[in-house]
């Protein structure tokens, strides 16, 4: 990276954690620093489990310990012990820690709104737009990609969101039972892989991939949350696909789709898949792609 784009993020970043008030020790005026504020806030009403928490937000273990032991001292949370696992912890917020972030948003909602205050009204919306950008931008770059076990739970839920959201747009629905298989055998090495995408610990996407020796690999059940389309994750999640097929000692991908996801099929084109004559009888199919891996 040249020395001046360097430059430009770093001041970024000095602009913006003065603005915000990070290095206040008092965020918001509340008697605590903003790393506090942010973890009671995000322990959310139903509690929430310390070491995925931690995860989530990339903490340190000895601080994440100390931010919860201040907020602890404060009567603002309590530490349980996990009832389905006893070597696990869950934070809940007490009665008191309810009504401060109940405090903290409305807080948060004013020093928002004043974050105007002395921006000409001709600008405001520039730097809106300019905000939207930078905040995708930033939260693409939150999104980890890893194999996962296809039979975990939040693989289960995003094959079925997958499933759900193909029957709402297909003219004819989707049925599961009629297309080609993806079991979670065919997709567990050395037989096949899943792939997960997640955004602070939650899926957003999935992806799968079916080998076959030295036939085709398939790729299959590709998805990705409507709520975090736009950040490249299609993109990434079909990357480490192909990446793993070629792993695997694959020499071509194949993929089918329907004509009713014309955001997949651009896709696809642009990953440099080209459309071939169909190679299969899957019945949701218009369309059959493949692509030769180098």
């Amino acid at each position: 990276m040249a020395s001046d784009d360097v430059a430009l993020i770093r001041r970024f970043n000095r602009t913006v954690t003065e603005r915000i008030g990070a290095l206040e020790e008092s965020f918001l005026g509340r008697d605590r620093p903003l790393g506090a504020s942010r973890l009671l806030w995000e322990i959310g009403d139903n509690g929430a489990d310390l070491h995925e928490l931690r995860d989530r937000l990339g903490l340190d273990s000895g601080y994440a310990s100390r931010l919860v032991r201040r907020l602890e001292n404060e009567g603002l949370v309590v530490v349980e012990v996990d009832p389905a696992d006893g070597r696990r912890r869950r934070l809940r917020r007490t009665a008191a820690g309810l009504t401060e972030v109940q405090e903290l948003d409305r807080l948060s909602d004013l020093a928002a709104a004043a974050f105007f205050d002395g921006v000409p009204t001709g600008h405001r919306g520039r730097l809106l737009a300019a905000i939207a950008e930078v905040e995708r931008s930033l939260r693409a770059t939150l999104v980890g990609i890893g194999v996962e076990d296809p039979r975990h739970p939040d693989v289960v839920r995003c094959f079925t969101r997958y499933a759900n959201e193909l029957d709402a747009r297909f003219s004819g629905g989707f049925d599961a039972g009629k297309s080609i298989s993806a079991d979670p055998e065919e997709l567990t090495p050395p037989a096949g892989y899943c792939v997960v995408a997640r955004l602070r610990g939650r899926a957003i996407g999935c992806g799968a991939l079916k080998l076959h020796g030295a036939e085709p690999a398939e790729l299959k059940r590709m998805w990705v949350d409507p709520d975090s389309r736009g950040l490249g994750v299609g993109r990434r999640l079909l990357e480490s696909l192909e990446a793993l097929a070629r792993e695997n000692g694959a020499r071509v991908l194949h993929l089918e789709t329907n004509s009713a996801l014309g955001e997949a099929i651009e896709l696809y084109r642009r990953a440099g898949f080209v459309e071939v004559a169909p190679f299969n009888d899957e019945p949701h199919a218009h369309h059959w792609f493949e692509k030769a891996l180098s």
